[in-house]
This record gives C-alpha cells, structure tokens and sequence, in this order.
C-alpha cells in the first residue's frame, strides 16, 4: 500500500503543470515566454518529488529494519501516508501562490507532519521492539538523526520565509537534492526481498 500511495502522490504532482494555452497563432518567442511562467510549477514539482522520494526512502530503511509489526504501527503508517496524500495540495498551493509566506508555511506544515508521524512510527517500533536482531545502536541512532536533520534544515528553510519565498524556496530544494550518501543495513526484510 505504501508503495501505491506514494506513487499516486507523485503522479498527481505533476498534474498541476499544464501545456501553456497561447493562440494558434503565436511566435516561438511567445511559446519561449509561455513556458518561463510555469518554471515555478516545475521547480515545485521537483522540490515535491524529491522530497517525497526522500520520505520513501526513508519509511523503507526504517521497515527493513524491523522484524514485526503491530496493528499499531500500521496505524502509525497510515497517518504517514495520509499526510503523503496531502503533498499534492501543499505543493499546488505553494505553486499558486509562489510569494505568500502562508502557502509556503502550509508546505512546510506538511513535511514537518510527515516527519513527525515517520519520528514517532520509528520510536513506536523501538520501544515495541519490534526491530530485527540485526539492527545495532548505530543504526538506531543513524536513522533518529537523519530524521532529526532532515526536519531542522526543513525547519531552517521556512524559516527563511521571513527574508522572503524565494529564499526559502531555494533553501528547501537544495536540501531536497542533497541527501546524505552513507547506507544504513539493508536489514533482514531487504534480504528477503531479494
């Protein structure tokens, strides 16, 4: 289900950007200007999907992690993925409404509720101790500050938003395409997958 929903979550992100209506007749310069006004759209659509990308994988490296699961940690899940489904409308709105600290703070409410619930799912799992044997403290406390960083440079980016959008905007994105290159263990899940 997970896959499924994250999958429809970044499909309809690009939904919002629609072929530019100019006249029948019209120049290449004119289409050229056209296509200039939906870069905020395309910029938001890359921002979003990459930031969903991270959130998917970052669910993934915490399932492979556990050994079993609960009713209550598929709850947890479910609320992640509710607050998945609603990137579609953060990220339209924010693309609307490029230059209104609002828009951008209803965006950054969304990752900062999808980190949440992915924070709290993966405390969840610890204290159930639901985690296979093979998870060390090391993996542990590597996937607890990923999340934590991930937040606090979302964080600082809306933040930014008092400077102006388009600053924490571009904060925002650049942090979406940097992701950190170390590998936590496949865990025993990943084995089983394969």
């Amino acid at each position: 289900m997970s896959d499924g929903v994250f999958a429809f979550a970044m499909t309809l992100l690009v939904l919002d950007i629609r072929v530019p209506r100019i006249g029948s007749e019209h120049t290449e310069l004119q289409l050229w200007h056209a296509l200039l006004a939906l870069l905020p759209r395309f910029v938001m659509y890359a921002m979003s999907f990459l930031t969903l990308g991270i959130f998917w994988v970052a669910q993934q490296t915490q399932l492979n992690q556990l050994a079993r699961a609960t009713r209550d940690l598929a709850w947890l899940h479910i609320w992640f993925l509710a607050a998945v489904a609603l990137m579609p409308f953060s990220t339209m709105l924010l693309a609307e409404f490029i230059e209104d600290r609002v828009a951008l703070v209803v965006y950054w409410s969304n990752v900062l509720l999808l980190g949440i619930i992915l924070y709290c799912t993966w405390t969840y799992a610890k204290r159930a101790q639901l985690t296979s044997k093979d998870t060390t403290p090391e993996i542990v406390a590597s996937i607890d500050r990923r999340i934590v960083t991930a937040q606090s440079l979302y964080a600082l980016g809306a933040a930014l938003c008092v400077i102006n959008t388009y600053c924490s905007i571009a904060f925002i994105f650049s942090c979406s395409c940097t992701t950190p290159s170390r590998r936590v263990s496949a865990g025993p899940r990943a084995a089983r997958a394969c």
